[in-house]
């Protein structure tokens, strides 16, 4: 059976870069586009601007590598897409241009697979779409726990960058009749950053923001893998968070403590995370392998 083939843009960056080697370690074959080179030697990289549309188009449609000229014919399109390229957060490209590069960057990645007709596509979104994250002053979330129905309101630049991406990718949904799955990702830890974990604790306001939660970075490549085999959802919303709160006291506790006034709309598990990986569970069929504890004694 021929491997899928799947452009990945971002792969160079934090997430990307735990991301490729797992998909890569479940068969598919990939091409990385990014504006720098990935640090995997046996993923090819193509280096191009995604905010101009014809680069977009002719990442999409280029070779993988050039043991692929043998084939005798020029490339097709992939099988999938997965669209991770952005200005990551604020604070790090003036607000207009953080808002710039990741809408038409994703309208023009979005644009290009649905009208090359690739069936499915998976982008990055945020937890900042919940609106608490980067948030002027303190804020409440407007309840627990943070599902995919949210009235998502952010106030920041990135935060309604991805809100509006999410958007772009419903009505692309809509007109091609394709898959497009927005990935609400949480606070990305990559393997060496559980050594955080022990001031995370002994701090639990300093996680406020982000409602407690995170997401391995590995187990957010076995999210994508997961969307790229589900099929026949049309546009969809999945929260990529791993199961469980960064705390050490129950969830009904710890929102009780930090977010008094804020109802919560169904029972939680002991120690579950508000923002909550339900729908990844129960659809894509999600099994965190990566949880917390697993790496960070507890006293």
């Amino acid at each position: 059976m021929t491997a899928k083939r799947v452009v990945f843009t971002g792969g160079t960056g934090k997430a990307g870069r735990h991301a490729l080697p797992h998909l890569k370690s479940k068969g598919y074959d990939l091409l990385n586009v990014d504006l720098a080179p990935s640090e995997h030697s046996d993923i090819k990289t193509l280096i191009a601007d995604l905010t101009d549309s014809g680069q977009a188009f002719n990442a999409l449609t280029t070779h993988f590598g050039f043991d692929r000229f043998d084939n005798g014919k020029p490339p097709s399109p992939p099988d999938a897409v997965v669209h991770f390229a952005a200005i990551p957060r604020v604070l790090i490209e003036p607000d207009n241009e953080t808002f710039r590069v990741n809408t038409i960057s994703t309208y023009n990645v979005i644009e290009a697979a649905a009208k090359l007709g690739v069936r499915k596509i998976v982008i990055a979104s945020s937890e900042t779409t919940y609106g608490v994250c980067f948030a002027e002053g303190a804020k409440d979330f407007h309840s627990f726990p943070l599902e995919e129905d949210y009235d998502v309101d952010p106030m920041d630049s990135y935060g309604l960058s991805k809100v509006v991406n999410e958007k772009t990718a419903r009505a692309f949904a809509m007109r091609y009749g394709i898959d497009i799955y927005a990935l609400r990702i949480a606070n990305v830890i990559e393997p060496h950053e559980y050594d955080k974990f022990p001031a995370f604790l002994a701090n639990l306001a300093s996680r406020k923001r982000n409602a407690f939660g995170y997401i391995d970075a590995r187990d957010l490549g076995e999210i994508v893998h997961l969307a790229i085999q589900k099929d026949g959802l049309g546009f969809q919303v999945f929260n990529a968070v791993n199961d469980t709160a960064t705390a050490t006291v129950p969830t009904r506790e710890l929102l009780k403590r930090y977010f008094p006034e804020v109802p919560i709309t169904r029972e939680l598990g002991e120690f579950e995370a508000p923002l909550s990986n339900r729908k990844a569970r129960e659809v894509l069929g999600f099994k965190e392998a990566h949880n917390w504890r697993k790496y960070v004694t507890v006293g």
